[in-house]
């Protein structure tokens, strides 16, 4: 069933050249304002090749594109193919100019995911003699907020700072060095070294500047200095740029994004038009009030927005006071069954949301007494695990060897004598004599002081890796059976089932690495069924440069299960009935933030904690439950709890205020029907 635009998105949807920036409150609909007007301007004749369109997930490229190619069909849009436009993350369009440039960037490289970006912090922080005291991954997190200013190692080093900040200055350029030697970007590379490539080569930009003529933005409010920069740069010359975004749910301030890019986008883009969307889609009247309330006492608000909604309806929204958090929890967990077993909700239609990951144990615990079935969003992802990343080194250093990190990795694994004395004595070989530390493994023969079974080891492992290149690069291997074959030669399985600690772990480990084989064939089967002719290395590359772009994505749809949830992994989510627990002063807003002295940044770190409320909030549909308790253990004693302050900004007829009972005052009935339910858990657990 199609809906009208309504005013406001209709505005947005019908303009077409110059600056615009589109002002999309909670739930306004503004993917669809998007795909709509990339479907008018196709109507008016601008090719689709002449468009890009960036977001930040792939989910959400994804979804963009199949709406638009829907919009193309249905509209009889003949010659214009979804395929035809760059829809993507700004990463995934970063990768593709560094790709299509090679004779800029050098050639073949790799895409570093953090555990390789750590391993090299390790290794200079070791060589640069740094104290053990400084952690390796507060450097890497440094290192990133840089780039993510667009800040050059250079400039750093006129910037005053703590001890952290004068580490960071002198890894930072050696970090950048080894990148360039190991043919390596990292994932903030894919971003600043296309802005800088584009600032130093006027006749690299022109050529991007000339293809996309039209770009657009999705989620403006989470971009970072150096994405405005890659903007400013390709949307310099023709200025038709509509960005859509809301500076109400800029909460990623902590990984890189400035809230100010969209506050002063009119500067950035004089003459810019203004487009506010304030009809809400999704949450019923009474949510909104509380919304608005909330939000309305911003102090660094530019632009003012009131969501109001048509829908009729919906309940009051409720706040409880619980006498602690295990009170607090057991509430949550009655209320989630009590509403499955009289209501008819699924759990699917339930979020607990909260500010720490820490939080949601005592949750987990409630949950599966009821037992309710419930995902923890932000747990391991597969590609991290040691077994399945293990593989994919192998797979990197054969296509690439001048991957040190890759190589560091399974240099030893599995065994074959080459120990950590003797790398690291490689290591100062290569150091002294300007090599790769591959070429100094292929070299070994000619060196002193390495052992005899070292020696064994790096020519087993020279030839391992030069038998799978011959197999990938002339033979044009698919890079699922090198994969496969390089594990039957290494004897991985026999390795991972005498390195696990019982047979059940060793067969979940082994599983996960066959689970990479069948991705990998199932990857291939695509490409060969959609009559791409790459080749082996290439497909094998495009890959492996994937896994670390969608390294950070959210999950598969999870099924019927609850979600737990931090403030922050919600974003982009929406349930029936949201539990919006933890609200308290130090949890929300966090104690970080309430010390003036923890940072000059306090007064915007507020703001962001009012902005992250805000976006907890507007996660429910139906029904919206914020709970708090009064006391807390600190330290082994209960300690009060005092209100979160933004619960003050709500006007009391907003909200049903009560009191949650202790556990421990629980009724009979109540006792006997959750023991009830946890036995017929373990029922079906043992079935």
């Amino acid at each position: 069933m199609k809906f009208p635009l309504n005013p406001a998105q209709q505005e947005a949807v019908e303009h077409q050249n110059g600056p615009m920036l589109v002002l999309a409150g909670a739930g306004s609909g503004k993917t669809r304002v998007i795909t709509q007007r990339i479907a008018r301007m196709l109507e008016r004749g601008v090719p689709a090749s002449a468009i890009c369109s960036l977001t930040f997930t792939n989910k959400a490229a994804a979804e963009m594109a199949e709406r638009v190619a829907v919009i193309l069909k249905e509209g009889g849009h003949r010659g214009q193919s979804v395929k035809q436009m760059s829809i993507s993350t700004f990463h995934s369009f970063g990768l593709s100019v560094l790709s299509r440039e090679r004779k800029v960037t050098g050639g073949t490289f790799t895409i570093f995911d953090q555990g390789d970006c750590l391993g090299a912090i390790k290794e200079l922080l070791s060589r640069v003699g740094v104290d053990r005291r400084f952690d390796a991954t507060e450097v890497m997190t440094r290192i990133s907020n840089a780039k993510n200013a667009f800040i050059a190692p250079e400039e750093l080093r006129e910037r005053e700072g703590d001890d952290y900040d004068e580490i960071t200055k002198i890894v930072y350029p050696r970090y950048q060095a080894a990148l360039r030697n190991f043919h390596a970007y990292d994932f903030d590379d894919l971003v600043c070294e296309v802005a800088r490539i584009w600032k130093t080569r006027e006749d690299v930009l022109s050529r991007w500047q000339k293809q996309f003529r039209y770009v657009m933005v999705d989620e403006y409010q989470d971009t970072n200095r150096a994405q405005l920069e890659l903007l400013r740069l390709l949307a310099g010359e023709h200025r038709n740029i509509c960005v859509v975004g809301d500076d109400d749910q800029s909460i990623y301030a902590w990984r890189g994004a400035d809230v100010r890019n969209i506050l002063e986008f009119e500067e950035h883009f004089p003459g810019a038009k203004i487009v506010k969307l304030e009809q809400n889609y999704r949450s019923c009247a009474p949510v909104l009030a509380v919304a608005n309330a909330v939000i309305e006492k911003r102090t660094d608000a530019k632009y003012k927005k009131t969501l109001f909604t048509s829908k009729l309806g919906g309940e009051k929204v409720r706040l409880g006071q619980a006498p602690s958090p295990e009170a607090e929890a057991a509430y949550v967990g009655r209320e989630i069954r009590r509403m499955i077993s009289d209501e008819g909700r699924k759990p699917k239609d339930f979020a607990i949301l909260y500010r720490s990951n820490g939080q949601a144990k005592l949750f987990e615990e409630v949950l599966r007494e009821q037992g309710v079935a419930y995902r923890v969003v932000g747990g391991t992802q597969f590609f991290e695990r040691k077994e399945v990343k293990d593989v994919l080194a192998y797979l990197k250093l054969s296509l690439n060897r001048s991957d040190e990190i890759s190589l560091r990795r399974i240099a030893n694994y599995p065994p074959r004598g080459i120990g950590e004395t003797s790398l690291e004595r490689l290591g100062t070989y290569a150091l002294a004599r300007g090599w790769t530390l591959w070429e100094t493994i292929e070299r070994v023969d000619a060196l002193d002081d390495i052992p005899s079974v070292a020696r064994d080891g790096c020519r087993a492992l020279e030839k391992t890796i030069a038998h799978a290149r011959k197999r990938l690069l002339i033979e044009r291997a698919k890079g699922s059976v090198v994969a496969r074959e390089l594990c039957e030669q290494l004897g991985l399985q026999k390795e991972i089932t005498a390195t696990s600690p019982s047979p059940q772990a060793a067969a979940r480990r082994w599983a996960n690495v066959d689970g990479l084989f069948g991705l990998l064939s199932r990857r291939e089967s695509r490409e060969d069924a959609a009559g791409r002719d790459a080749s082996a290395e290439r497909e094998l590359m495009t890959f492996l440069h994937s896994l670390t772009l969608n390294s950070q994505e959210e999950e598969e749809d999870p099924g019927n299960v609850v979600t737990l949830s931090t403030l922050h992994g919600s974003k982009g989510l929406e349930f029936d009935v949201v539990f919006l627990v933890g609200l308290e002063e130090g949890l929300l807003p966090h104690s970080r933030t309430l010390d003036p002295r923890a940072s000059e940044t306090a007064p915007q770190d507020i703001e962001e904690e009012r902005r992250l409320f805000y976006v907890g909030v507007t996660r429910a549909r139906q029904l919206l439950v914020m709970l708090r308790a009064r006391a807390r253990m600190v330290r082994g004693k209960p300690a009060p709890r005092t209100p979160c302050r933004f619960l003050s900004d709500i006007p009391s007829d907003l909200v049903e205020e009560f009191e949650v009972k202790d556990a421990a005052l629980m009724s009979t009935d109540e006792m006997a029907s959750n023991a009830g339910n946890l036995l017929a858990m373990l029922d079906a657990l043992g079935k």
